[in-house]
C-alpha cells in the first residue's frame, strides 16, 4: 500500500533542492533522495513545508 498515489509522487519534489522523494510507509513520511529531509504525510496529504520537515540526523536548522 502506498501513502499517496503514484502519479502524485512522480511530480512531487523536495522544496529545498527539487530532487525526487521516496515513500517511507512505516514512518508515514516522504524522504528526499538527495538531502534526506523527511516530510510528513497527514491523512493522505503530503505536507511539503520546509519548516515541517524532519532533518537528517546530525543536521541542524539554519
Amino acid at each position: 500500500m502506498s501513502l499517496i498515489k503514484k502519479e502524485l509522487l512522480e511530480i512531487l519534489a523536495c522544496p529545498v533542492d527539487k530532487q525526487p522523494l521516496n515513500e517511507l510507509e512505516k514512518e508515514m513520511k516522504l524522504e528526499c533522495t538527495a538531502c534526506g529531509r523527511k516530510y510528513p504525510v497527514k491523512d493522505g496529504i503530503p505536507v511539503m513545508l520546509i519548516d515541517e520537515a524532519e532533518l537528517p540526523a546530525g543536521t541542524k536548522k539554519a
